[in-house]
Formats: C-alpha cells, structure tokens, sequence
C-alpha cells in the first residue's frame, strides 16, 4: 500500500515541474533615455515643420490663411515623418479636431497624465510605454502639445471670430478643439516605433 501513494504523485510533481518551466520571464525594462534620444527629434521635426508653416501662413494671411495650412500640413508633414523614420507619427487629442485624431482605448491613460501636468520644469511632458504583443508590440513616445497663447488662441481659444469659426467648420465637421485656456493639453504627438525595431 506505500507505495500506490508514491505512483500517484508522481505525475503531479512531474505537472508542477513542466508548469514551472513554461513561465514566461518577466519583461525588460524599457530603456526610457534611448527612446526618448531617437523619439524627440522625430517629434520636434513634425512640431518645427509646422509651425514655420503657420506662421508664415498668420503673417501672409492671418488665422484664415493658418487653418488652411494646417488643414494640409499637418497630415503631410506627419506622413513624411513616418516616412523619414520609421515610426507612426500622428498628433492625438481627447477633444480632437481631424477625426482621425482621436484616442485608442490604450492612448486614453497615458494621455490622461499628460492632461494632469502638461509641463514638466517649462517642457512639455512625455510618456513612454510598450503596447501589444507579438509582432504587434510597439513601443510609444507621446508629446504633450500645450496650448499657447498665439498663434493657436486664434483658433483653439475660447474667442473665435465667427468667419474663422465657419471655416473651421467647413474642413471639420465634427470639431471639438476649441474653447482651450492657456496651459491646458491640446493636444499631444504620439511617435509610436515597431518594438523589434
């Protein structure tokens, strides 16, 4: 009869041992300082890009001319952006105004920090996390896009002149992004990189 209990747990311990060698190892820690070296030129060049495009547009023409710029700008120079680097480059907001702009359920808390604090010792705040899996898994560097006082009042302030306000309108429909106070998260830019790469 001793030995019956020995047959018994025999397969259970050789269970336990298998279970034992398929966990999976924890990750590795994401290296934040080398991220954010090859994510923030990608960003600064989309941001230094269009700007010196709205501004010229706002000295040729004022905020009219502006927001016919940025209507075109914005998506080419993010494409290029992705083109040049290999990352997804786009620009995200919770109250967006191209549709195409809006949050991902897994966007939706990193950008939920940033909002909280917008500037970290006068920069604009970052967050760095990993997504997905597989050949899914991608590792996101997001820029928070505060809002200033001018040029971006004159068309995501509270105050928009209301020929401005129509124009806006008529290139976005579904528009959400004004009525922004001076300091607040208008937006943010989400440079997102393939994980293996």
């Amino acid at each position: 009869m001793p030995i019956r209990p020995l047959i018994i747990a025999a397969p259970f311990l050789a269970l336990a041992a298998c279970s034992a060698q398929q966990q999976v190892a924890p990750p590795t820690p994401l290296d934040e300082a080398a991220i954010r070296e090859r994510s923030a030129p990608v960003a600064q060049a989309f941001q230094v890009a269009l700007q010196s495009q709205l501004v010229a547009a706002m000295s040729e023409g004022g905020p009219m001319q502006a927001v016919e710029v940025c209507h075109e700008a914005a998506p080419r120079i993010a494409a290029e952006q992705s083109a040049a680097s290999g990352a997804e480059v786009r620009r995200v907001s919770d109250r967006n105004r191209n549709p195409d702009g809006g949050l991902t359920p897994d966007l939706a808390p990193h950008y939920a920090e940033l909002a909280a604090q917008p500037l970290v010792d006068g920069a604009p705040a970052t967050r760095i996390w990993q997504s997905g899996e597989g050949e899914g898994a991608r590792i996101n560097y997001l820029s928070a896009i505060p809002m200033r006082d001018q040029p971006c009042a004159a068309c995501h302030g509270s105050d928009i002149d209301p020929q401005l306000k129509a124009r806006i309108d008529a290139l976005y429909p579904q528009d959400a992004a004004t009525g922004f106070a001076a300091g607040e998260l208008r937006g943010a830019l989400l440079v997102s990189w393939p994980a293996e790469g």
